[in-house]
């Protein structure tokens, strides 16, 4: 399995990857902006994605419209954000994510979600 993690605060992406690598779901691949998540996302065969609302170049949004309206591909899609504002996770489920997690989370249940999302018990 292959995992994108988009996101720009570098303590948290070490914390999701020490995670998700200790649960042995997969290779993790990080994104740090944007740009990087869709240069990436044209790269490789992703599994899932984790992306962030708010990063640089490109929002996390942004990384949801061109996987499913661009790529055409129905990778499962995790959001992460500190904005829990209805709407914007009205907004993010609209444009085709699968699920939507506020910050500060638990990374125990990231894990399990991200297993969920990827069929593993």
């Amino acid at each position: 399995m292959k995992i994108l993690v988009c996101d720009d605060d570098e303590a948290l992406v070490s914390m999701i990857r020490f995670k998700l690598s200790r649960e042995n779901v997969g290779d993790i691949f990080i994104a740090t902006d944007g740009k990087e998540a869709k240069r990436l996302l044209q790269e490789h065969e992703f599994d899932l994605i984790i992306t962030d609302i708010h990063m640089p170049y490109h929002s996390g949004l942004e990384i949801v419209s061109f996987v499913r309206q661009e790529m055409k591909k129905e990778i499962p899609i995790i959001i992460l954000s500190a904005e829990g504002l209805e709407l914007t996770v009205l907004r993010a489920f609209d444009m085709g994510a699968n699920d939507f997690i506020s910050k500060p989370f638990s990374p125990a249940e990231l894990t399990i979600r991200v297993k969920r999302l990827l069929n593993l018990k």
